[in-house]
């Protein structure tokens, strides 16, 4: 984990079903992320079919993991959306567009090393603030 985030991860190829989702991000960066974070964790996701299969529900209450209330069809409250809109703008921005996808793979690893100490971080706060409960 890099301050309050995990890794970036790619995947590689094919979609994301179910069990993928459980195998790939629960349980090797959610389950380690929680553990770090204690009683406090707080889980979100965006709602994608994936993150509703039965195993991914069950995996999340086995682990004691609570999940965030989402409204259905909001990606302007979603910080990942924002996240990538933010690396999407980083990549076009470069002087040298990635051609391979291997140079596509170190780009984007750059790109999200480097986002951790820049302006997402106040927006991020703001946006915490917009969706404290009343």
């Amino acid at each position: 984990m890099l301050g309050s985030r995990t890794d970036l991860h790619i995947f590689d190829a094919g979609s994301v079903n179910g069990t993928r989702y459980c195998n790939e991000i629960l349980l090797p960066y959610v389950r380690l992320f929680r553990g770090a974070m204690g009683l406090q964790f707080l889980f979100m996701d965006d709602n994608a079919p994936c993150h509703r299969t039965v195993a991914a529900e069950q995996l999340l209450e086995s682990e004691d993991i609570e999940r965030m209330y989402w409204p259905a069809r909001s990606p302007d409250l979603n910080r990942i959306e924002h996240v990538s809109d933010f690396l999407g703008r980083r990549l076009a921005a470069r002087t040298l567009p990635s051609v391979t996808i291997r140079e596509l793979r170190l780009a984007l690893q750059d790109e999200w090393e480097q986002c951790l100490n820049n302006s997402l971080t106040p927006s991020f706060s703001a946006w915490a603030d917009t969706v404290k409960p009343a």
